[in-house]
């Protein structure tokens, strides 16, 4: 998703230059082309999140389309209040991006797991957050924020993600990719989860168990009436995200179903605990260990499909 990101918007600066690219000492290796053709579009920051983001906002303020980017938890939770203040409460047309969401810097440890950012960032004011699912949607997502102004948070994954949409999608900020039906179940899921869910929903066809996936690439604004079609058309909704089940996607189907009168569906979250990791290790080990994987997604679906007791 991050080179899929890069080349979208070398592509995209090539022909607006109101487009500057704003980095946190971070992409070396991988942003020299942009760095070399465009100089005047490329600004880095050095490891100073705080001072990246007031300079995005000064520069947005004066009529460029600004990109900041950092490994997911530096550009957000470090410079909180400078987007607060000076992006959100200004209506800056700053675009905060992340690469490596959840557990992508796994080995790292918590201060490098970004579980909460989702969260964090949907409650700001003005704010849109986007969590592509894979390449093809990270490349449609960098076109879309570009063209709203505005505030926006875009997550991205760190390389090597698989390609899910093989053929081209209608992708719109704020409407959910259906990406397979299903009678039976429904799986919403955003960001990186999205290829998990499409082997958890083939692994339970298998077992004659028909699930729908929805890719939320959008948190805010959500998509409401997907949500409230899989609650009358399926009988179980599961929500699946790299982050914690506090704040992000559960939480804002939670919200939504809360305020909603006769849901009929039974509803499930699926995310990592509101604690920080004991452990290290791969993006793998640490999706392993909390339950997000094949075979807890698919026993989940399964339990919440049986008779209630």
């Amino acid at each position: 998703m991050r080179n899929a990101f890069l080349n979208e918007l070398y592509e995209l600066a090539r022909e607006d230059p109101r487009i500057v690219f704003v980095t946190g000492d971070l992409g070396f290796g991988v942003v020299e082309g942009f760095m070399e053709e465009l100089p005047d579009q490329f600004v880095n920051a050095g490891v100073a999140e705080q001072n990246m983001t007031g300079l995005a906002a000064g520069m947005a303020l004066s009529g460029r389309i600004v990109f900041t980017y950092s490994i997911a938890n530096f550009p957000t939770l470090r410079c909180l209040e400078h987007i607060r203040n000076d992006v959100c409460y200004h209506d800056a047309d700053v675009k905060v991006v992340s690469v490596g969401g959840g557990f992508a810097y796994g080995s790292m440890g918590a201060t490098h797991h970004a579980t909460e950012d989702l969260g964090v960032m949907r409650l700001l004011p003005n704010m849109v957050v986007v969590a592509p699912g894979d390449p093809v949607e990270a490349r449609a997502a960098t076109r879309a924020v570009v063209a709203r102004p505005g505030p926006c948070y875009l997550r991205l994954g760190k390389a090597g993600e698989p390609v899910v949409h093989e053929e081209p999608i209608d992708f719109e900020l704020g409407r959910a990719l259906g990406v397979r039906e299903g009678s039976d179940a429904t799986v919403i899921s955003t960001g990186g989860m999205l290829p998990l869910a499409v082997r958890a929903a083939a692994a339970l066809a298998v077992d004659g168990v028909d699930v729908r996936v929805l890719s939320m690439h959008t948190l805010k604004p959500l998509d409401d009436e997907a949500v409230l079609r899989a609650v009358d058309e399926t009988r179980a909704v599961v929500t699946l995200e790299e982050h914690s089940i506090v704040g992000g996607l559960g939480s804002a189907v939670s919200e939504l179903l809360a305020e909603r009168n006769g849901a009929r569906a039974r509803f499930k979250r699926l995310g990592v605990p509101p604690r920080f990791s004991p452990r290290v290790g791969s993006q793998e080990f640490l999706l392993a260990e909390n339950g997000l994987d094949v075979e807890t997604i698919g026993a989940t679906v399964k339990s919440l499909l049986e008779p209630a007791p």
